[in-house]
Protein backbone atom coordinates (compact mmCIF):
# COMPACT_ATOMS: atom_id res chain seq x y z
CA UNK A 1 0.00 0.00 0.00
CA UNK A 2 1.23 3.50 -1.10
CA UNK A 3 2.75 5.53 2.56
CA UNK A 4 0.46 8.52 3.68
CA UNK A 5 2.14 11.76 3.15
CA UNK A 6 3.63 13.29 6.03
CA UNK A 7 1.80 16.40 7.58
CA UNK A 8 2.65 19.29 9.48
CA UNK A 9 1.35 18.85 13.45
CA UNK A 10 -0.88 21.91 12.70
CA UNK A 11 -1.06 25.26 10.64
CA UNK A 12 1.16 27.54 13.20
CA UNK A 13 4.11 24.87 12.27
CA UNK A 14 3.66 25.36 8.47
CA UNK A 15 3.70 29.37 8.97
CA UNK A 16 6.79 28.78 11.07
CA UNK A 17 8.40 27.02 8.32
CA UNK A 18 7.17 29.71 6.02
CA UNK A 19 8.72 32.33 8.04
CA UNK A 20 11.80 30.62 8.86
CA UNK A 21 12.55 29.77 5.08
CA UNK A 22 11.70 33.80 3.77
CA UNK A 23 13.14 35.71 6.96
CA UNK A 24 16.62 35.40 6.06
CA UNK A 25 19.65 37.37 5.95
CA UNK A 26 18.25 39.68 3.17
CA UNK A 27 16.11 41.26 5.25
CA UNK A 28 19.30 41.97 7.58
CA UNK A 29 22.15 42.53 5.02
CA UNK A 30 20.44 44.08 2.13
CA UNK A 31 17.17 45.72 2.68
CA UNK A 32 19.15 48.57 4.20
CA UNK A 33 21.73 48.77 1.83
CA UNK A 34 18.63 49.82 -0.30
CA UNK A 35 17.08 51.70 2.28
CA UNK A 36 20.19 54.27 2.34
CA UNK A 37 20.44 54.03 -1.64
CA UNK A 38 16.88 54.75 -3.14
CA UNK A 39 15.60 57.25 -0.50
CA UNK A 40 15.85 56.60 2.97
CA UNK A 41 11.94 56.19 4.23
CA UNK A 42 11.05 57.21 1.04
CA UNK A 43 12.00 53.39 -0.78
CA UNK A 44 9.07 52.19 1.46
CA UNK A 45 6.43 53.49 -1.05
CA UNK A 46 7.61 51.65 -3.90
CA UNK A 47 8.47 48.74 -1.75
CA UNK A 48 5.04 48.35 -0.40
CA UNK A 49 3.31 48.71 -3.59
CA UNK A 50 5.51 46.09 -4.91
CA UNK A 51 4.90 43.80 -2.09
CA UNK A 52 1.27 44.05 -2.86
CA UNK A 53 1.20 43.56 -6.55
CA UNK A 54 4.15 41.06 -6.95
CA UNK A 55 5.48 39.63 -3.15
CA UNK A 56 1.99 38.55 -1.96
CA UNK A 57 0.15 37.13 -4.52
CA UNK A 58 3.22 35.14 -6.36
CA UNK A 59 3.61 33.68 -2.36
CA UNK A 60 -0.16 32.82 -2.38
CA UNK A 61 0.11 31.11 -5.65
CA UNK A 62 2.63 29.06 -5.27
CA UNK A 63 1.39 27.75 -1.93
CA UNK A 64 -1.59 26.89 -3.72
CA UNK A 65 0.08 24.90 -5.91
CA UNK A 66 2.13 22.53 -3.50
CA UNK A 67 -1.31 22.37 -1.51
CA UNK A 68 -3.34 21.55 -4.55
CA UNK A 69 -1.10 19.19 -6.37
CA UNK A 70 0.30 17.55 -2.53
CA UNK A 71 4.06 16.95 -4.55
CA UNK A 72 7.31 18.27 -4.89
CA UNK A 73 8.05 20.64 -7.56
CA UNK A 74 9.12 18.29 -10.04
CA UNK A 75 5.65 16.31 -9.48
CA UNK A 76 3.11 19.40 -9.15
CA UNK A 77 4.07 20.81 -12.53
CA UNK A 78 4.47 17.41 -14.08
CA UNK A 79 0.43 17.30 -12.86
CA UNK A 80 -0.35 20.91 -14.44
CA UNK A 81 1.49 19.39 -17.62
CA UNK A 82 4.05 16.65 -18.47
CA UNK A 83 5.97 19.51 -20.50
CA UNK A 84 6.26 21.57 -17.38
CA UNK A 85 8.38 19.00 -15.07
CA UNK A 86 11.62 21.36 -16.63
CA UNK A 87 10.15 24.34 -14.17
CA UNK A 88 9.78 21.77 -11.21
CA UNK A 89 13.47 20.58 -12.46
CA UNK A 90 14.86 23.72 -12.79
CA UNK A 91 13.78 24.97 -9.35
CA UNK A 92 15.62 21.74 -8.20
CA UNK A 93 18.89 23.17 -10.11
CA UNK A 94 18.27 26.71 -8.88
CA UNK A 95 18.04 25.11 -4.85
CA UNK A 96 20.96 22.87 -5.48
CA UNK A 97 22.96 25.80 -6.17
CA UNK A 98 21.70 27.84 -3.51
CA UNK A 99 21.82 25.35 -0.75
CA UNK A 100 25.60 24.82 -2.00
CA UNK A 101 27.01 28.14 -1.78
CA UNK A 102 24.25 29.50 0.80
CA UNK A 103 25.70 27.27 4.17
CA UNK A 104 29.13 29.04 3.40
CA UNK A 105 27.70 32.09 5.59
CA UNK A 106 26.90 29.76 8.44
CA UNK A 107 30.13 27.95 8.74
CA UNK A 108 31.34 31.95 8.83
CA UNK A 109 29.11 32.62 11.60
CA UNK A 110 30.21 29.49 13.50
CA UNK A 111 33.84 30.68 12.87
CA UNK A 112 32.87 34.21 14.34
CA UNK A 113 30.72 33.02 17.39
CA UNK A 114 33.38 30.17 18.34
CA UNK A 115 36.47 33.41 18.52
CA UNK A 116 33.48 35.89 20.07
CA UNK A 117 34.39 34.15 23.35
CA UNK A 118 37.37 35.87 23.69
CA UNK A 119 38.97 38.66 25.35
CA UNK A 120 39.52 41.15 23.62
CA UNK A 121 37.51 39.90 20.43
CA UNK A 122 40.04 38.88 17.93
CA UNK A 123 39.15 41.44 15.43
CA UNK A 124 39.41 44.58 17.97
CA UNK A 125 43.30 44.97 17.69
CA UNK A 126 45.36 44.58 15.12
CA UNK A 127 48.21 41.60 15.89
CA UNK A 128 52.03 42.58 15.74
CA UNK A 129 54.48 41.45 12.88
CA UNK A 130 56.82 38.97 13.02
CA UNK A 131 59.89 41.04 14.50
CA UNK A 132 57.39 42.26 17.48
CA UNK A 133 58.18 45.89 16.73
CA UNK A 134 54.91 47.22 14.99
CA UNK A 135 51.35 45.86 14.14
CA UNK A 136 50.99 43.98 10.77
CA UNK A 137 51.52 45.87 7.77
CA UNK A 138 48.04 44.34 6.31
CA UNK A 139 46.38 45.04 9.40
CA UNK A 140 47.77 48.47 9.53
CA UNK A 141 46.56 49.79 6.39
CA UNK A 142 43.32 48.41 6.38
CA UNK A 143 41.77 47.68 9.25
CA UNK A 144 41.76 45.16 12.49
CA UNK A 145 37.98 44.25 10.83
CA UNK A 146 38.95 44.13 7.38
CA UNK A 147 41.93 42.20 8.65
CA UNK A 148 40.71 39.52 10.26
CA UNK A 149 37.60 39.14 7.87
CA UNK A 150 40.16 39.09 4.69
CA UNK A 151 43.27 37.50 6.56
CA UNK A 152 42.52 35.57 9.21
CA UNK A 153 38.92 33.86 8.35
CA UNK A 154 39.41 33.91 4.44
CA UNK A 155 42.99 33.86 3.74
CA UNK A 156 41.79 35.39 0.95
CA UNK A 157 44.13 34.93 -2.38
CA UNK A 158 44.98 38.00 -4.59
CA UNK A 159 43.24 37.26 -7.48
CA UNK A 160 40.59 34.24 -8.74
CA UNK A 161 42.99 32.63 -10.97
CA UNK A 162 45.27 31.83 -7.56
CA UNK A 163 42.98 29.07 -6.19
CA UNK A 164 44.81 28.09 -3.26
CA UNK A 165 44.22 25.15 -0.43
CA UNK A 166 41.44 24.39 0.92
CA UNK A 167 41.50 26.14 4.97
CA UNK A 168 40.68 23.61 7.39
CA UNK A 169 39.29 25.74 9.73
CA UNK A 170 36.54 27.43 7.95
CA UNK A 171 36.19 23.37 6.37
CA UNK A 172 35.63 22.02 9.79
CA UNK A 173 32.78 24.96 10.05
CA UNK A 174 31.76 24.31 6.58
CA UNK A 175 30.63 20.41 8.06
CA UNK A 176 29.61 21.38 11.06
CA UNK A 177 26.78 23.58 9.46
CA UNK A 178 26.08 20.71 7.23
CA UNK A 179 25.90 18.06 10.12
CA UNK A 180 23.78 20.19 11.68
CA UNK A 181 21.28 20.92 8.97
CA UNK A 182 21.20 16.80 8.24
CA UNK A 183 20.03 16.91 12.06
CA UNK A 184 17.33 18.92 11.34
CA UNK A 185 16.01 17.74 8.29
CA UNK A 186 16.43 14.02 9.60
CA UNK A 187 12.86 13.02 9.64
CA UNK A 188 11.16 15.42 7.16
CA UNK A 189 8.60 17.59 8.68
CA UNK A 190 8.24 15.68 11.72
CA UNK A 191 12.10 16.97 12.90
CA UNK A 192 11.94 20.07 10.85
CA UNK A 193 8.43 21.59 12.23
CA UNK A 194 9.98 21.66 15.43
CA UNK A 195 13.13 22.87 14.86
CA UNK A 196 11.27 25.99 13.02
CA UNK A 197 9.82 27.41 15.72
CA UNK A 198 13.04 27.75 17.10
CA UNK A 199 14.97 29.63 14.19
CA UNK A 200 12.14 31.89 13.70
CA UNK A 201 11.37 33.01 16.70
CA UNK A 202 14.87 33.64 18.05
CA UNK A 203 16.14 36.57 15.31
CA UNK A 204 13.36 38.66 16.97
CA UNK A 205 14.25 38.07 20.17
CA UNK A 206 17.88 38.94 19.35
CA UNK A 207 16.88 42.00 16.88
CA UNK A 208 14.53 43.36 19.83
CA UNK A 209 17.37 42.90 22.48
CA UNK A 210 19.91 44.65 19.78
CA UNK A 211 17.07 47.58 19.06
CA UNK A 212 16.59 48.76 22.48
CA UNK A 213 20.79 48.54 22.87
CA UNK A 214 21.14 49.92 19.61
CA UNK A 215 18.69 53.25 20.32
CA UNK A 216 20.39 53.60 23.45
CA UNK A 217 24.24 53.79 22.05
CA UNK A 218 25.89 57.59 21.29
CA UNK A 219 25.18 58.57 17.38
CA UNK A 220 22.07 56.10 17.35
CA UNK A 221 20.08 59.28 15.76
CA UNK A 222 22.41 60.24 13.13
CA UNK A 223 22.32 56.56 11.59
CA UNK A 224 18.27 56.40 11.79
CA UNK A 225 18.24 59.68 10.33
CA UNK A 226 20.33 58.50 7.06
CA UNK A 227 17.95 55.48 6.79
CA UNK A 228 14.45 56.88 7.36
CA UNK A 229 14.40 60.65 6.93
CA UNK A 230 12.72 60.83 3.18
CA UNK A 231 14.71 61.41 0.61
CA UNK A 232 12.40 61.25 -2.58
CA UNK A 233 13.54 59.22 -4.87
CA UNK A 234 9.88 57.92 -6.59
CA UNK A 235 10.97 59.07 -10.08
CA UNK A 236 14.45 56.95 -10.23
CA UNK A 237 13.44 53.44 -11.92
CA UNK A 238 15.81 51.68 -10.31
CA UNK A 239 14.67 52.21 -6.70
CA UNK A 240 11.16 50.43 -7.82
CA UNK A 241 12.79 47.77 -9.86
CA UNK A 242 15.06 47.06 -6.77
CA UNK A 243 12.00 47.48 -4.58
CA UNK A 244 10.37 44.34 -6.72
CA UNK A 245 13.77 42.33 -6.74
CA UNK A 246 14.30 42.67 -2.80
CA UNK A 247 10.94 41.94 -2.18
CA UNK A 248 10.98 38.58 -5.31
CA UNK A 249 14.08 37.30 -3.77
CA UNK A 250 13.35 38.07 -0.48
CA UNK A 251 9.94 35.84 -0.52
CA UNK A 252 12.20 33.52 -1.83
CA UNK A 253 9.75 32.76 -4.98
CA UNK A 254 11.11 30.40 -7.41
CA UNK A 255 12.76 27.74 -5.51
CA UNK A 256 10.24 25.37 -5.05
CA UNK A 257 10.64 25.47 -1.02
CA UNK A 258 7.13 26.86 -0.76
CA UNK A 259 5.70 24.44 -2.91
CA UNK A 260 7.50 21.74 -1.35
CA UNK A 261 6.36 22.94 2.31
CA UNK A 262 2.47 23.86 1.11
CA UNK A 263 2.37 20.32 -0.02
CA UNK A 264 2.55 18.51 3.36
CA UNK A 265 -0.41 20.75 4.66
CA UNK A 266 -3.89 19.31 4.91
CA UNK A 267 -5.66 20.56 1.80
CA UNK A 268 -8.51 22.75 3.49
CA UNK A 269 -5.75 24.86 4.76
CA UNK A 270 -6.28 28.14 4.32
CA UNK A 271 -3.39 29.33 2.62
CA UNK A 272 -4.47 32.72 1.41
CA UNK A 273 -4.14 33.74 5.02
CA UNK A 274 -1.11 32.10 5.63
CA UNK A 275 0.29 33.79 2.35
CA UNK A 276 -0.57 37.51 3.74
CA UNK A 277 0.77 36.69 7.03
CA UNK A 278 4.14 35.66 5.84
CA UNK A 279 4.49 37.57 3.32
CA UNK A 280 3.68 41.26 5.50
CA UNK A 281 5.52 39.71 8.65
CA UNK A 282 8.59 39.15 6.28
CA UNK A 283 8.60 43.20 5.16
CA UNK A 284 7.80 44.13 8.69
CA UNK A 285 10.83 42.10 9.55
CA UNK A 286 13.07 43.87 7.31
CA UNK A 287 12.11 47.35 7.95
CA UNK A 288 12.29 46.63 11.46
CA UNK A 289 15.76 45.05 11.06
CA UNK A 290 16.88 48.29 8.93
CA UNK A 291 16.06 50.47 12.65
CA UNK A 292 18.73 48.04 14.30
CA UNK A 293 21.01 48.25 11.33
CA UNK A 294 21.12 52.04 10.86
CA UNK A 295 21.00 52.58 15.31
CA UNK A 296 24.12 49.87 15.02
CA UNK A 297 25.49 51.97 11.77
CA UNK A 298 24.88 55.54 13.20
CA UNK A 299 27.04 54.32 16.86
CA UNK A 300 29.89 52.61 14.33
CA UNK A 301 29.93 56.10 12.20
CA UNK A 302 29.96 58.75 15.09
CA UNK A 303 32.67 56.36 16.91
CA UNK A 304 34.55 56.97 14.23
CA UNK A 305 34.11 60.35 13.18
CA UNK A 306 34.85 61.46 17.15
CA UNK A 307 38.15 58.92 16.81
CA UNK A 308 39.38 60.56 14.13
CA UNK A 309 38.51 64.18 15.63
CA UNK A 310 40.50 62.99 18.95
CA UNK A 311 43.78 62.13 16.67
CA UNK A 312 44.09 65.39 14.94
CA UNK A 313 43.19 67.38 17.88
CA UNK A 314 45.95 65.31 19.95
CA UNK A 315 48.34 66.00 16.67
CA UNK A 316 47.90 69.44 16.39
CA UNK A 317 48.20 69.70 20.39
CA UNK A 318 51.53 67.69 20.05
CA UNK A 319 53.09 69.87 16.83
CA UNK A 320 52.34 73.26 18.45
CA UNK A 321 52.63 72.64 22.11
CA UNK A 322 49.02 73.71 22.56
CA UNK A 323 47.81 73.80 25.93
CA UNK A 324 46.00 70.27 26.80
CA UNK A 325 41.73 71.04 26.54
CA UNK A 326 42.44 73.73 24.21
CA UNK A 327 41.79 72.10 21.29
CA UNK A 328 38.09 70.96 21.18
CA UNK A 329 35.97 69.54 18.64
CA UNK A 330 33.68 72.93 18.36
CA UNK A 331 36.65 75.03 17.98
CA UNK A 332 38.84 72.58 16.09
CA UNK A 333 38.45 74.48 12.23
CA UNK A 334 38.74 77.90 13.57
CA UNK A 335 42.27 77.21 15.35
CA UNK A 336 43.23 75.25 12.15
CA UNK A 337 42.57 78.23 10.03
CA UNK A 338 44.87 80.53 12.65
CA UNK A 339 47.52 78.17 12.83
CA UNK A 340 47.34 77.72 8.62
CA UNK A 341 47.64 81.42 8.64
CA UNK A 342 50.41 82.41 11.98
CA UNK A 343 52.61 78.97 11.20
CA UNK A 344 51.95 78.33 7.78
CA UNK A 345 55.69 76.31 7.28
CA UNK A 346 55.08 74.38 10.02
CA UNK A 347 51.40 73.46 9.07
CA UNK A 348 52.24 72.70 5.81
CA UNK A 349 54.51 69.94 7.40
CA UNK A 350 52.02 68.80 9.31
CA UNK A 351 49.14 69.17 6.94
CA UNK A 352 50.18 65.17 5.17
CA UNK A 353 49.24 63.92 8.88
CA UNK A 354 45.89 65.51 9.42
CA UNK A 355 42.82 63.80 8.58
CA UNK A 356 39.69 64.88 6.71
CA UNK A 357 37.41 63.68 9.42
CA UNK A 358 33.48 63.79 8.33
CA UNK A 359 30.37 62.43 9.65
CA UNK A 360 28.75 62.76 6.48
CA UNK A 361 31.06 60.48 5.02
CA UNK A 362 31.44 57.92 7.29
CA UNK A 363 27.59 57.65 7.38
CA UNK A 364 27.57 57.75 3.23
CA UNK A 365 29.31 54.65 3.13
CA UNK A 366 26.88 51.92 1.56
CA UNK A 367 27.23 48.30 2.45
CA UNK A 368 25.48 44.80 1.85
CA UNK A 369 26.14 41.21 2.15
CA UNK A 370 29.29 40.03 3.41
CA UNK A 371 31.02 43.37 4.46
CA UNK A 372 27.92 44.18 6.38
CA UNK A 373 27.41 41.52 8.56
CA UNK A 374 31.35 40.78 8.85
CA UNK A 375 32.91 44.20 8.94
CA UNK A 376 30.60 46.74 9.44
CA UNK A 377 29.01 45.38 12.66
CA UNK A 378 31.71 43.22 14.15
CA UNK A 379 33.57 47.16 13.85
CA UNK A 380 30.22 48.17 15.92
CA UNK A 381 30.74 45.70 17.91
CA UNK A 382 34.01 45.49 19.18
CA UNK A 383 33.19 49.14 20.75
CA UNK A 384 30.42 48.59 22.91
CA UNK A 385 30.29 47.62 26.11
CA UNK A 386 30.73 43.31 27.09
CA UNK A 387 31.26 43.12 23.49
CA UNK A 388 31.50 39.50 23.78
CA UNK A 389 28.34 39.21 24.87
CA UNK A 390 27.04 41.18 22.01
CA UNK A 391 29.25 39.37 19.35
CA UNK A 392 27.87 36.01 20.52
CA UNK A 393 23.96 37.08 20.19
CA UNK A 394 24.38 38.82 16.70
CA UNK A 395 26.17 35.75 15.30
CA UNK A 396 23.86 33.27 16.69
CA UNK A 397 21.12 35.14 15.35
CA UNK A 398 22.83 34.75 12.24
CA UNK A 399 23.20 31.44 12.37
CA UNK A 400 19.28 31.05 13.07
CA UNK A 401 18.42 33.06 10.02
CA UNK A 402 20.86 30.82 7.67
CA UNK A 403 19.83 27.72 8.90
CA UNK A 404 16.03 28.34 8.50
CA UNK A 405 17.10 29.54 5.07
CA UNK A 406 18.81 26.48 4.97
CA UNK A 407 15.51 23.98 5.51
CA UNK A 408 13.37 25.55 3.09
CA UNK A 409 16.48 24.81 0.51
CA UNK A 410 16.62 21.18 1.09
CA UNK A 411 13.24 20.63 1.48
CA UNK A 412 12.94 22.03 -2.52
CA UNK A 413 15.71 19.91 -3.23
CA UNK A 414 14.30 16.53 -0.43
CA UNK A 415 10.66 16.55 -1.85
CA UNK A 416 11.20 16.06 -5.27
CA UNK A 417 13.23 13.16 -4.30
CA UNK A 418 11.31 11.58 -1.87
CA UNK A 419 8.11 11.86 -3.87
CA UNK A 420 9.85 9.97 -6.59
CA UNK A 421 8.80 6.59 -6.44
CA UNK A 422 12.29 4.87 -7.78
CA UNK A 423 14.25 6.94 -5.26
CA UNK A 424 12.32 5.84 -2.39
CA UNK A 425 11.87 2.15 -3.24
CA UNK A 426 15.82 2.08 -3.50
CA UNK A 427 16.20 4.48 -0.25
CA UNK A 428 15.25 6.05 2.85
CA UNK A 429 14.16 9.35 3.61
CA UNK A 430 17.52 9.72 5.82
CA UNK A 431 19.50 8.32 3.36
CA UNK A 432 18.60 10.56 0.50
CA UNK A 433 18.91 13.80 3.08
CA UNK A 434 22.42 12.40 4.39
CA UNK A 435 23.44 12.12 0.75
CA UNK A 436 22.05 15.57 -0.07
CA UNK A 437 23.82 16.81 2.49
CA UNK A 438 27.11 15.44 2.02
CA UNK A 439 27.32 16.36 -2.15
CA UNK A 440 26.48 19.72 -1.49
CA UNK A 441 29.44 19.65 2.08
CA UNK A 442 31.48 18.49 -0.55
CA UNK A 443 31.42 20.72 -3.72
CA UNK A 444 31.27 23.43 -0.75
CA UNK A 445 34.84 23.12 -0.17
CA UNK A 446 35.29 25.10 -2.81
CA UNK A 447 34.11 27.86 -0.79
CA UNK A 448 36.62 27.30 1.52
CA UNK A 449 39.79 27.77 -0.76
CA UNK A 450 41.57 30.90 -0.81
CA UNK A 451 39.68 32.15 -4.18
CA UNK A 452 36.20 30.75 -2.16
CA UNK A 453 35.09 34.13 -1.94
CA UNK A 454 35.56 35.22 -5.16
CA UNK A 455 33.43 31.38 -6.17
CA UNK A 456 31.24 32.28 -3.11
CA UNK A 457 30.15 35.42 -5.11
CA UNK A 458 29.77 34.23 -8.66
CA UNK A 459 27.26 31.78 -7.12
CA UNK A 460 25.39 34.64 -4.73
CA UNK A 461 24.96 37.23 -8.12
CA UNK A 462 24.37 34.52 -10.73
CA UNK A 463 23.41 30.83 -10.02
CA UNK A 464 19.79 32.45 -8.79
CA UNK A 465 18.50 35.52 -10.57
CA UNK A 466 17.54 35.22 -13.89
CA UNK A 467 16.65 31.68 -13.13
CA UNK A 468 14.28 32.56 -11.18
CA UNK A 469 12.59 35.10 -13.21
CA UNK A 470 12.09 32.84 -15.74
CA UNK A 471 10.75 29.77 -13.16
CA UNK A 472 8.23 32.11 -11.47
CA UNK A 473 6.98 33.91 -14.90
CA UNK A 474 6.75 30.28 -16.26
CA UNK A 475 4.51 29.45 -13.27
CA UNK A 476 2.51 32.06 -13.65
CA UNK A 477 1.60 31.42 -16.94
CA UNK A 478 1.18 27.89 -16.30
CA UNK A 479 -1.39 28.07 -13.78
CA UNK A 480 -3.95 30.84 -15.42
CA UNK A 481 -3.01 29.57 -19.32
CA UNK A 482 -2.12 25.89 -19.70
CA UNK A 483 -3.65 24.63 -16.26
CA UNK A 484 -6.64 27.07 -16.27
CA UNK A 485 -7.42 30.11 -13.87
CA UNK A 486 -10.85 28.77 -13.67
CA UNK A 487 -10.09 25.45 -13.47
CA UNK A 488 -7.14 26.17 -10.56
CA UNK A 489 -10.13 28.64 -9.20
CA UNK A 490 -12.37 25.71 -8.48
CA UNK A 491 -9.85 23.54 -7.17
CA UNK A 492 -9.03 26.24 -4.44
CA UNK A 493 -12.90 26.66 -3.92
CA UNK A 494 -13.15 22.46 -3.48
CA UNK A 495 -9.86 22.63 -1.53
CA UNK A 496 -11.10 25.78 1.21
CA UNK A 497 -14.28 26.45 0.91
CA UNK A 498 -13.96 30.58 -0.34
CA UNK A 499 -13.77 31.65 -3.57
CA UNK A 500 -10.83 33.18 -5.24
CA UNK A 501 -10.61 36.68 -5.01
CA UNK A 502 -10.82 39.41 -8.49
CA UNK A 503 -7.17 40.70 -6.94
CA UNK A 504 -5.76 37.48 -7.37
CA UNK A 505 -7.16 36.72 -10.66
CA UNK A 506 -6.48 40.24 -11.85
CA UNK A 507 -2.32 40.12 -10.43
CA UNK A 508 -1.56 36.60 -11.77
CA UNK A 509 -3.16 36.56 -14.92
CA UNK A 510 -1.63 39.81 -16.37
CA UNK A 511 0.76 42.44 -13.58
CA UNK A 512 3.07 39.87 -12.19
CA UNK A 513 3.66 38.56 -15.53
CA UNK A 514 4.60 41.98 -16.81
CA UNK A 515 6.34 43.01 -13.64
CA UNK A 516 8.49 39.58 -14.08
CA UNK A 517 9.33 40.23 -17.88
CA UNK A 518 10.05 43.53 -16.89
CA UNK A 519 12.15 42.39 -15.00
CA UNK A 520 14.38 40.00 -16.61
CA UNK A 521 14.59 43.05 -19.35
CA UNK A 522 16.32 45.19 -17.07
CA UNK A 523 18.17 42.49 -15.83
CA UNK A 524 19.59 41.74 -18.86
CA UNK A 525 20.05 45.19 -19.99
CA UNK A 526 22.32 46.02 -17.30
CA UNK A 527 24.34 42.71 -17.94
CA UNK A 528 25.01 43.96 -21.22
CA UNK A 529 25.47 47.57 -20.38
CA UNK A 530 28.15 46.57 -17.91
CA UNK A 531 30.54 45.05 -20.52
CA UNK A 532 33.04 42.66 -19.28
CA UNK A 533 32.04 40.97 -15.63
CA UNK A 534 34.39 42.24 -12.73
CA UNK A 535 34.40 41.41 -9.38
CA UNK A 536 36.61 42.91 -6.30
CA UNK A 537 40.00 41.53 -5.23
CA UNK A 538 41.68 41.88 -2.20
CA UNK A 539 44.56 43.77 -2.04
CA UNK A 540 47.09 42.73 0.81
CA UNK A 541 49.79 45.67 -0.04
CA UNK A 542 47.07 48.47 -0.39
CA UNK A 543 45.07 47.07 2.73
CA UNK A 544 41.82 47.54 -0.13
CA UNK A 545 39.74 45.55 -2.92
CA UNK A 546 40.69 46.83 -6.29
CA UNK A 547 38.13 46.17 -8.77
CA UNK A 548 39.40 43.24 -11.43
CA UNK A 549 38.00 40.76 -14.48
CA UNK A 550 36.67 37.90 -14.31
CA UNK A 551 39.32 35.35 -16.44
CA UNK A 552 37.57 33.34 -19.02
CA UNK A 553 37.12 29.99 -16.88
CA UNK A 554 34.88 32.03 -14.60
CA UNK A 555 32.85 34.06 -17.08
CA UNK A 556 32.69 30.23 -18.62
CA UNK A 557 31.12 28.84 -15.24
CA UNK A 558 28.76 31.84 -15.13
CA UNK A 559 27.26 30.70 -18.17
CA UNK A 560 27.24 27.55 -17.03
CA UNK A 561 25.57 28.70 -13.61
CA UNK A 562 22.57 30.56 -15.73
CA UNK A 563 21.85 28.12 -18.29
CA UNK A 564 21.93 25.41 -16.48
CA UNK A 565 18.85 25.75 -14.48
CA UNK A 566 16.97 27.59 -17.23
CA UNK A 567 17.67 25.28 -19.89
CA UNK A 568 16.30 22.96 -17.88
CA UNK A 569 12.76 24.34 -19.02
CA UNK A 570 13.07 24.14 -23.37
CA UNK A 571 15.26 20.97 -23.15
CA UNK A 572 12.70 18.81 -20.87
CA UNK A 573 9.12 20.03 -22.86
CA UNK A 574 11.55 19.43 -25.76
CA UNK A 575 12.41 16.06 -24.74
CA UNK A 576 9.08 15.32 -23.80
CA UNK A 577 7.51 16.13 -27.09
CA UNK A 578 10.02 14.01 -29.00
CA UNK A 579 9.01 11.20 -26.64
CA UNK A 580 5.55 11.48 -26.78
CA UNK A 581 5.89 11.96 -31.15
CA UNK A 582 7.85 8.30 -30.78
CA UNK A 583 5.20 6.97 -28.66
CA UNK A 584 2.52 8.15 -30.87
CA UNK A 585 4.51 6.41 -34.07
CA UNK A 586 4.79 2.94 -32.06
CA UNK A 587 1.56 3.05 -30.95
CA UNK A 588 -0.02 3.89 -34.69
CA UNK A 589 -1.50 0.44 -35.95
CA UNK A 590 0.14 -1.16 -39.36
CA UNK A 591 -1.96 -0.02 -42.74
CA UNK A 592 -3.33 -3.20 -44.07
Amino acid sequence: MEKARPLWANSLQFVFACISYAVGLGNVWRFPYLCQMYGGGSFLVPYIIMLFVEGMPLLYLELAVGQRMRQGSIGAWRTISPYLSGVGLASVVASFFLATYYNIINAWAFWYLFHSFQDPLPWSVCPLNHNRTGYDEECEKASSTQYFWYRKTLNISPSIQDSGRVQWEPALCLVLAWLVVYLCILRGTESTGKVVYFTASLPYCVLLIYLVRGLTLHGATNGLGTCHIPGWQLANPKAWINAATQIFFSLGLGFGSLIAFASYNQPSNNCQKHAIIVSLINSSTSIFASIVTFSIYGFKATFNYESCLDKVILLLTNSFDLEDGFLTPSNLEQVKSYLASAFPSKYSEVLPQIKNCSLQSELATAVQGTGLSFIVYTEAIKNMEVSQLWSVLYFLMLLMLGIGSMLGNTAAILTPLTDSKVISRHLPKEAISGLVCLVNCVIGLVFTMEAGNYWFDIFNDYAATLSLLLIVLVETIAVCYVYGLRRFESDLKAMTGRTLNWYWKVIWAGVSPLLIVSLFVFYLTDYILTGTLKYQAWDASQGQLVTKDYPPHALAVIGLLVASSTMCIPLVALGTFITRCFKRKGDTPPVA
